[in-house]
């Protein structure tokens, strides 16, 4: 067992839970073996790369990023959906798991929609109680 620095916050600082999670994810990205690990991990870390969404909790389900302006355990869900397709387009949705918002061929085209979709005013990341 090694240690990720997820939830190791000792005084669950929100933004520093935010930054904890970000590395964990970023760390867990680049040690996957899968064949869709690249696709993945560019994902994360063109995301990780975006100011407004490094701000964002980020949050996986089924390798879905979602974003949440609350940390764990109440997350409050903000913006579009990315995914990291088999194929190794990226895909943004309005839902889970969902292409509505388009397919594109790189992890950078996508989160520059998924920004484009965040709603103004956003404020820093807060405790999810």
């Amino acid at each position: 067992m090694h240690l990720t620095g997820r939830f190791e916050v000792p005084d669950n600082d929100p933004v520093r839970s935010t930054e904890s999670e970000w590395q964990g994810m970023r760390r867990e990205a680049a040690e996957l073996e899968y064949a869709w690990q690249a696709t993945y991990q560019n994902l994360i870390e063109a995301a990780h790369a975006e100011p407004a969404l490094r701000a964002l909790y980020p949050f996986t389900s089924h390798w879905a990023l979602r974003f949440s302006t609350t940390t764990r355990p109440d997350l409050t869900v903000v913006g579009p959906c990315l995914s990291a397709n088999s194929d190794g387009t990226y895909g943004v949705g309005t839902g889970f798991i969902d292409d509505d918002l388009g397919q594109f061929a790189t992890a950078q085209e996508a989160v520059a929609v998924a920004v484009r979709r965040l709603p103004s005013g956003l404020g820093p990341t807060t405790l999810g109680e």
